[in-house]
């Protein structure tokens, strides 16, 4: 087998490397989401990281990796006996693990599965450990975290924060300790994590590849070298990750003796409240995170530099009022309240004003020290973080590969955009987003769980009970296995009070709740439509039905038709945020070619049918109606035949054509006007 790709050989990412070894240090911080496009090495450091921390002891034989010196009082394997000497464990030493969870993993393979048919048959818990017990006491890495089902995404995070995984199953429940390093990393391109779970992380970091053409060089070569010699190339860095994994052992050792000071714990919460951070997670994830910089330093109290390094990493992805903001974090904001908050009474042990102070601000001494400047790079790579430039901020959403932060397209401040082989035109910005009125999909579908229409799944109220159709159970519905079983009883030799139950008994619940789905917008962004403040409203109320889409967890794309033709501004995705950039940056102008953009719409609908049979669609056309160049509509409107469709009208004045109307009729679709879409809302709140 070879060896892992050395953490020390990694070129850059300074941040990252940070707050990966603040959770080796300390597991309080609460793990790390790593937000960055492809291709940057986030897999390869966390794999690298794994490979530096302590072996650990367990009980021999347990299958969720006890401490044999203070083992889980309810392990499913135990009870074990607790060793008195750490000592006496040590041929049973091992690695710490790195378990990977794939983003099609299931319920079950993630907290692990019980055996119903024995333990309603002969009342034994008979359990199969899943990956959160395969990580206790080592590292949990989610490649593409944001691709998740949301309810997986909860269970990891609720075990995360309680060191605790439960199985609850009907009949039975069993519980096991679940205490590991959570790595999540995401491309926001494909979507983002709602902000309930993002505060879920401890820390954050956004990684973007190097633009520098001698540092990418040396990444070309290192990797190189690696594939051509994997063992030769860890044997030279041996003593750098030596020297890592001592480093990370003595924090660890230090982490008990670490002080935080009242004046500092008063400065962190004065910071997360400049910030507006919501609740109180932030100020406990900063404080860990401080504390364990300070022992990484080599420091026994904690210091304003902890307290900024902590706040970096824990408050950018915290601050998020919309969901189409990118996380991100105001240093100079951080610095002004750092600097308001800075304890200056004399004999405070914070102050470096006095001579009592343990800490001399001109001394260099200790690991990774050097203050600002990060002159202690030589104890290993992340202690170059102080030096480090901050992490950058997102690319705007639909930003090309490469392109300098907003570059994502013509800008609302341009002022003009060039249309397709007509005459420039004004880029409108979208105004305040609004409620929009619920729109569904008629009928009950089987697609992923959401929030918008009728769908039946593994989530909602149950309706009845059928024979199980996959390899194991959904759940069991326990009643209607009992009346299935009871007509059986006398021939299956029954003798005491408990029923005998087999297998072909199941029954496992139908449920109907609720799913996600693929909402199309199809947008007219023709002459006809140029006017500022038509195209204004316009933009509002389709970022008001993103928001709409983003809260019911669909996935979302946008077809924009005007000029010679149409274009898929927006492929189906998760990212709403993506959608918002292409629909702010969207210039008007041009003929008006209807039929097209219905065709478009048609082939993206007919693609991702193929790809996702169970999501079913909804299609949103917004436009006046008018139909001024281009093919049949007709015969574009036949090919939606099925389509449950919305049209948004759009035409306004005195003197009306009813166009939007009559495209309406054609697809078979809800009319609702674009002056009074929000008042939809207000009105059946009155009504109500």
């Amino acid at each position: 087998m070879n060896p892992a790709y050395p953490f020390s050989a990694v070129v850059g990412l300074a941040d990252l490397k940070l707050a990966l070894v603040l959770n080796a240090v300390s597991s309080r911080v609460g793990g790390v989401l790593v937000r960055g496009e492809k291709g940057t090495a986030k897999s390869t450091i966390v794999r690298a990281l794994a490979a530096q921390l302590p072996r650990v002891a367990v009980v021999a034989g347990c299958r969720f990796h006890c401490d044999p010196v203070a083992p889980d009082p309810g392990c499913p394997d135990g009870p074990h006996e607790s060793a008195a000497d750490p000592a006496d464990a040590a041929g049973a030493l091992r690695a710490a693990s790195l378990v990977e969870l794939p983003v099609g993993a299931s319920e079950d393979r993630l907290v692990g599965s019980l055996d119903l048919e024995r333990a309603l048959t002969e009342g034994v818990k008979a359990f199969e450990p899943g990956l959160l017990a395969a990580a206790h006491r080592g590292v949990l890495y989610v490649d593409e975290v944001n691709l998740l089902h949301d309810h997986l995404v909860d269970l990891l995070l609720d075990a995360a924060a309680l060191g605790v995984c439960y199985v609850e199953r009907e009949t039975v429940s069993v519980r096991h300790a679940a205490r590991f390093l959570l790595v999540g990393t995401m491309n926001p391109e494909e979507g983002e994590l709602r902000p309930q779970l993002l505060d879920r992380f401890g820390l954050t970091v956004e990684v973007r590849a190097t633009r520098e053409p001698d540092e990418r060089a040396e990444v070309v070569r290192r990797r190189f070298a690696f594939d051509a010699d994997p063992e030769g190339f860890a044997a030279r860095w041996a003593a750098e990750e030596a020297a890592l994994a001592a480093r990370i052992a003595r924090a660890r050792a230090a982490l008990g003796s670490v002080r935080l000071p009242d004046s500092r714990l008063r400065q962190i919460t004065a910071v997360c409240a400049g910030f507006e951070v919501d609740g109180l997670r932030a100020d406990l994830v900063t404080a860990h995170a401080a504390v364990a910089h300070a022992a990484w330093q080599g420091r026994d109290v904690v210091t304003r530099e902890d307290v900024r390094v902590a706040a970096r990493l824990a408050l950018p992805h915290r601050r998020r009022r919309d969901p189409f903001d990118a996380p991100g974090l105001d240093e100079r904001l951080l610095d002004e309240l750092l600097d308001q908050t800075e304890p200056t009474a004399p004999g405070d042990p914070e102050n470096p004003d006095d001579p009592e102070s343990p800490e001399d601000p001109d001394d260099s001494g200790g690991p990774g020290s050097g203050g600002s400047d990060g002159s202690g790079a030589g104890d290993g790579p992340p202690a170059d973080h102080e030096g480090a430039p901050a992490a950058p901020e997102s690319a705007p959403e639909g930003a090309p590969d490469g392109a300098p932060d907003g570059a994502a397209g013509p800008s609302e401040e341009s002022g003009s955009a060039t249309g397709s082989g007509d005459r420039p035109q004004d880029v409108a910005a979208a105004g305040v987003p609004f409620r929009v009125p619920v729109l569904k999909v008629a009928g009950v579908g089987a697609g992923v769980a959401g929030r918008r229409s009728s769908g039946r799944g593994r989530h909602g109220r149950t309706i009845g009970a059928r024979v199980p159709t996959g390899a194991g159970p959904a759940g069991i519905d326990l009643p209607a296995t009992l009346l299935a079983a009871a007509p059986h009883q006398l021939r299956r030799g029954r003798r005491g009070p408990g029923l005998v139950l087999r297998r072909d008994d199941l029954r496992e619940p139908v449920r109907e709740g609720r799913e996600g789905n693929l909402v199309l917008f199809v947008v007219d962004a023709s002459g006809s439509m140029g006017a500022r403040r038509r195209m204004t409203a316009v933009k509002t109320a389709v970022l008001s039905l993103l928001l709409d889409a983003y809260q019911r967890r669909d996935k979302i794309g946008l077809v924009v038709f005007r000029g010679a033709g149409a274009t898929v501004a927006l492929p189906p995705t998760s990212s709403v945020e993506a959608g918002a950039a292409r629909l702010r940056a969207l210039p008007t102008g041009g003929r008006t070619p209807l039929a097209e953009g219905l065709a478009t719409a048609a082939e993206v609908l007919r693609v991702e049918r193929l790809r996702d049979p169970d999501r079913r669609p909804l299609l949103v056309v917004v436009t006046d109606g008018r139909a001024t160049s281009g093919g049949d509509v007709t015969r574009a409107a036949a090919a939606l035949a099925g389509v449950t469709s919305v049209v948004v009208d759009c035409e306004s004045g005195p003197v009306r054509l009813g166009m939007a109307q009559a495209l309406a009729l054609r697809l078979g679709a809800r009319v609702l006007p674009l002056e009074s879409l929000g008042d939809l809302v207000r009105d059946r709140r009155k009504a109500g």
